[in-house]
């Protein structure tokens, strides 16, 4: 995929990714091969006819193979961004033996974003059967769009004022644009989706008040936004972040345009982030963004071992970052003011492989140094939302706070299913699977 010159953008918040050409999608989507047994569909947690869509590019035709997208995936301009394909999809290319596999993503994209098409025109009996659905994010939308397109009316309840979730507030502006996102839901309402903000079931409005309501499923996609962090000396000090909230500050709340967004946030010259995923990819970029002159991004295992998306990491390299691998943080050192100065880190080395492959690490004694700092991120992962689950009487959940689902994603209360974070960590992509999942289930237990 071209990419912009990471000289320029490192500056911006524009989009990285150029996207293909006409020419460059015609010459990638001609070397699909078009199998009979289509193993790359096995790899799309949604299930997406991939060789279907891929064939109408090869004729020059992206508004029918965006159809053919949206027949199984409602925001395919967001999976065509954000979606770690290689690990899905292109993985099971039979192109892949080779190294070659299709670039299915960046097809996507380009069909998605070729094609203005909506939903408008889909026919849909309607049943008048309510359903509400509970977080607006991936999964949430998805089983949303899905009960939609069977016929039943959706509302979904959002405690944001503004609708996405993590695709909002999670995903930087340079890898996924809001106008893009804000075009699916316009898709998405176009199929009659009521969408109502500022609302947080729980306390604005409970779950019996939901079902008083007249609804008669509910499924619960708050997601996870409770941040881990490492419990070490220090890590209450001033300008360390969690990477939630430094996230949700700069994509949600314009923090980025202070004053004319009255949400600020500290624009720092040293910036270290602790983490490997691709939040700590973002968080590391988004601080290059503000004006950082140095960020390290510290990870405790090898760089053969970061989680991230291979693309994200070497778009961060290439615009700057620096990764401090077998590293992990001891200890957060502040100044007189409580202001983190700088972090004390351990080395770490790898031990023995044992019998099944497994990898230990272990600290290496009095190998602790001092990284300069005056801003730390903790991109450490995040645990579910708490907030819905301990104010609903009867919803069991297990010891780490995840919502405890059946085989049907339905909870321990008949009615109330769940998916996504919620449940359990999961990517883009996999919150949307679930959501497809759970659409089918509610439809099932209804009819039942």
């Amino acid at each position: 995929m071209p990419a912009r010159d990471p000289n320029i953008r490192k500056k911006d918040f524009e989009q990285v990714n150029c996207g293909y050409t006409q020419s460059e999608m015609l010459k990638e989507a001609k070397r699909c091969l078009q199998c009979q047994e289509s193993l790359c569909i096995r790899g799309c947690p949604v299930g997406v006819d991939i060789p279907g869509f891929i064939k109408y590019l090869t004729q020059n035709d992206p508004k029918q193979a965006a159809i053919v997208l949206r027949r199984r995936n409602n925001l395919p301009a967001v999976c065509g961004r954000v979606c770690p394909q290689e690990n899905q999809c292109e993985k099971f290319c039979v192109l892949s033996k080779r190294n070659e596999s299709i670039s299915i993503g960046n097809l996507e994209r380009y069909a998605a974003d070729a094609s203005t098409r909506d939903n408008s025109n889909i026919a849909i009996n309607k049943n008048g059967i309510k359903i509400a659905v509970i977080g607006s994010g991936p999964a949430g939308l998805t089983c949303g769009g899905e009960l939609l397109k069977i016929g039943y009316d959706v509302t979904v309840y959002e405690s944001l004022h503004d609708v996405g979730g993590v695709l909002r507030y999670g995903i930087p502006e340079f890898r996924l644009p809001k106008d893009v996102l804000d075009l699916e839901l316009h898709n998405l309402k176009k199929l009659g989706m009521k969408i109502i903000l500022n609302v947080l079931i729980g306390r604005t409005k409970t779950i019996k008040e939901l079902f008083d309501e007249g609804y008669k499923a509910v499924f619960i996609a708050t997601g996870a936004g409770l941040p881990i962090f490492p419990k070490i000396s220090g890590e209450n000090l001033n300008h360390i972040y969690s990477a939630n909230e430094f996230l949700v500050r700069v994509n949600l709340m314009h923090s980025f345009d202070f004053p004319s967004y009255d949400t600020p946030v500290y624009r720092a010259r040293n910036v270290v982030v602790i983490g490997g995923g691709n939040t700590a990819m973002d968080t590391a970029r988004t601080a290059l963004r503000l004006g950082a002159e140095n960020v390290k991004l510290v990870y405790r295992k090898t760089e053969d071992e970061i989680p991230a998306r291979e693309e994200e990491q070497i778009h961060a390299k290439e615009e700057g970052i620096e990764f401090v691998t077998l590293t992990s943080p001891v200890k957060f050192i502040g100044n007189e003011k409580r202001f983190v100065k700088a972090v004390e880190c351990i080395k770490i080395e790898l031990a023995n492989i044992d019998s099944l492959g497994r990898r230990y690490f272990h600290k290496v004694v009095g190998s602790n140094y001092i990284i300069k700092a005056d801003m730390v991120v903790l991109a450490l992962g995040l645990h579910p939302n708490p907030i819905l689950p301990s104010l609903i009487d009867g919803l069991i959940t297990d010891t780490s706070g995840y919502v405890i689902t059946d085989n049907s994603l339905m909870t321990s209360l008949p009615g109330i299913f769940a998916g996504g974070d919620i449940i359990g960590g999961t990517t883009v992509i996999e919150a949307m699977g679930m959501g497809k999942r759970a659409a089918r289930e509610i439809e099932k237990y209804l009819k039942r």
